[in-house]
């Protein structure tokens, strides 16, 4: 848990877990009031991955080059330590699929948007997005330009 990896059934409240505590605080207040306006619909919340130590990203990033067979298809899944979002407390990953379906038609309200099409689950904090509505989707973070460093 030290280095982000997230229990299952986590909150965005679950302030003892570093994965939820460690993220940026504007993105978890964001966060905590959509999981309270998704609680008024009946979906809960559930922090599948928040923040996370470069050590712990560089692992998921290796795992996904032995599932993917190369670092071009697992770069489409996980960037690197270097460029990561998780990394910089600036991401979550959010489930069940309700919760991320939610998320996908409410959550520019709360400044919080899909970034990567392939990733229904992956949100970042756009706080522009509460007045103009979250910014077009990439494919794929190796479509992202903040993953080109």
């Amino acid at each position: 848990m030290a280095d982000g990896a997230v229990p299952g059934g986590t909150s965005v409240f679950d302030v003892e877990v570093p994965g939820v505590a460690n993220l940026d605080p504007a993105l978890l207040e964001a966060l905590r009031q959509g999981a309270a306006a998704a609680a008024n619909d009946g979906v809960v919340f559930v922090v599948e991955s928040g923040w996370r130590s470069p050590a712990y990203q560089e692992h998921l990033l290796r795992q996904a080059v032995f599932e993917y067979g190369s670092e071009q298809e697992a770069a489409r899944w996980v960037a690197t330590s270097e460029t990561s979002a998780h990394v910089a407390g600036n991401a979550v990953d959010i489930g069940p699929a309700d919760a991320a379906a939610w998320l996908s038609e409410h959550g520019s309200g709360h400044g919080l948007c899909q970034i990567y099409g392939n990733e229904p689950w992956h949100y970042e904090l756009r706080p522009e997005a509460v007045d103009r509505g979250c910014p077009r989707m990439y494919a794929d973070p190796a479509h992202d330009p903040r993953m080109q460093r």
